[in-house]
């Protein structure tokens, strides 16, 4: 589990190190210089430009500056803040680059550099860049040469990921201690190329016990979370899914969806789905039972319903007057953990009445933005611009495992870390890939996984599926089938996992 601080999180963790444990603020402040000259190695930096602002991320680059100095580099080091607003830290750094033989130079233009370091702002950014500052971010973005980031490409927001008026965009990012969450969000996550985390000896450990910070898993955890697979066991030990999928001319959302449970692991999987699909499903998954409706029949749905272990309610349902009785139904009547997803996310939002009938720690939601604007009623830039938050308060409203997707897709629920998904690719973003989503969380909530370990765990392999996919048949040419036909490949990816 790797643990993904914003700035007044890191910030605390920083106070605590140097207050409580007595490890002087310059100590670190070295030690992180350090790291970011044995980054810098690789480029061979005879030539280089630093950008330092007043604040300590500023006293990490006199510093890096200064180290450069002493290893025979050609620096140039543009102080771009004010005099008055440098810390004790930036002051004594400031003074040892000089001492060193350095020369603060207070303008630049853009040039031709081995490397470009950013230690202008850093995490405790928190308004936008304007007026000189923009014009300073430009040019080193538009100077030629490998572009490094001081703990955080300045611009970008700590917390939320989100541009703040313009932003440095780097090659490599080397952070401090812990993953900052703006470098795992979009659009941070590509502003800051490839990440290097290092430890430098800041105590984060008190910091990261609070339920307010997020955190990613990597292959070993994941394999952790797998549910059991006995050798003594049959059809019936791995769960018997419900999935009520799939309205007239939608049947691929069904066959998707099914697939994929199956392919997690799923033992039997019933779907419940339109007269018209029967045919076609029969054909397309024979080894699912199919059971078909033309009119609600409220009694034959509260049978299906008590002989599934999980349900799954949405995919290409529609939004008519029966699949709201289906849904109705399934709300009031359902004993077991159930996801909704799709057409079922679009009828709660369509009926308020519905969204009472949400019961704590039973229902997974799996919304992509539009689908949570309705539901929210906020549009979807501020949903963007406050991801962790709005998710966090909904998931406590209504008691469920939110699982809010995206290019960097969010798990939340009351009481738990908010989980940062890190696996997938832009191959991904094609019709069906929900559906597949949807069959793997709803199949290992069917085998015993409770709702929220089987999203967190069903979207970090969704994710792993979609890159292993990519890696056969690149960026353009993924399909939803083919992200689930890489489920078995993904498991295996982290069932081999050797850590």
């Amino acid at each position: 589990m790797e643990y993904l601080l914003d700035a007044v999180q890191m910030k605390a963790a920083d106070h605590y190190t140097i207050r409580q444990l007595g490890i002087p603020s310059l100590e670190l402040m070295e030690r992180a210089a350090l790291s970011c000259v044995e980054a810098m190695e690789q480029w061979r930096p005879g030539r280089a430009l630093i950008v330092c602002g007043s604040g300590n991320n500023g006293g990490d680059g006199f510093a890096i500056g200064r180290i450069l100095l002493e290893k025979g580099a050609d620096v140039t080091l543009v102080f771009a803040g004010r005099m008055e607003s440098r810390t004790e830290e930036t002051v004594r750094q400031m003074e040892r680059f000089k001492q060193a033989g350095g020369k603060v130079c207070g303008t630049f233009e853009p040039g031709a550099y081995d490397v470009v370091a950013d230690a202008l702002f850093g995490a405790g950014l928190n308004r936008d860049i304007t007026g000189d500052y923009l014009d300073i971010v430009r040019k080193m973005n538009e100077s030629e040469g490998k572009k490094l980031a001081v703990d955080i490409p300045s611009g970008i927001s700590a917390a939320t990921g989100c541009v703040m008026g313009a932003a440095f965009r780097a090659d490599v990012t080397v952070t401090f201690q812990e993953k900052k969450l703006g470098l795992c969000l979009f659009p941070g996550r590509s502003y800051a190329g490839e990440v290097l985390v290092s430890d430098i000896g800041i105590d984060s450990s008190l910091i990261t016990r609070g339920r307010d910070v997020c955190y990613t898993v990597d292959k070993s955890d994941a394999k952790k979370m797998l549910p059991p697979r006995p050798a003594d066991s049959h059809k019936g030990t791995f769960g018997k899914l419900l999935l009520i999928a799939g309205s007239r001319g939608m049947a691929g959302a069904a066959f998707l969806s099914a697939y994929s449970a199956y392919r997690m692991g799923a033992g039997l999987v019933q779907i419940y789905t339109a007269e018209e699909n029967r045919t076609v499903l029969q054909q397309l998954i024979p080894e699912a039972v199919i059971s078909a409706y033309e009119e609600f029949d409220r009694e034959e749905l509260k049978t299906k319903l008590a002989w599934a272990d999980a349900v799954c309610i949405g995919p290409g349902i529609g939004i008519s007057e029966i699949s709201r009785h289906i849904l109705n139904t399934v709300l009031k009547e359902g004993e077991v953990p159930c996801m909704i997803d799709a057409d079922g996310l679009n009828l709660l939002a369509s009926d308020s009445r519905l969204m009472k009938g949400l019961s704590e720690g039973k229902y997974v939601l799996t919304p992509h933005m539009k689908e949570l604007s309705r539901l929210t009623g906020r549009p979807v830039e501020d949903i963007k611009k406050n991801r962790k938050e709005l998710l966090e308060l909904f998931a406590e409203q209504y008691g469920v495992t939110l699982v809010q997707k995206d290019a960097c897709t969010l798990v939340g629920e009351s009481g738990r870390h908010t989980y940062v998904n890190q696996t997938g690719s832009a191959a991904m973003a094609k019709a069906g890939s929900g559906d597949v989503l949807s069959g793997m969380i709803a199949g290992l909530m069917a085998q015993g996984k409770e709702p929220y370990e089987a999203a967190v765990l069903g979207v970090y392999l969704h994710g792993l599926a979609g890159e292993l996919a990519c890696e056969r048949l690149g960026d353009y040419s993924v399909l939803a089938r083919d992200l689930a036909e890489h489920i078995g490949s993904a498991v295996l990816q982290i069932i081999n996992e050797k850590h």
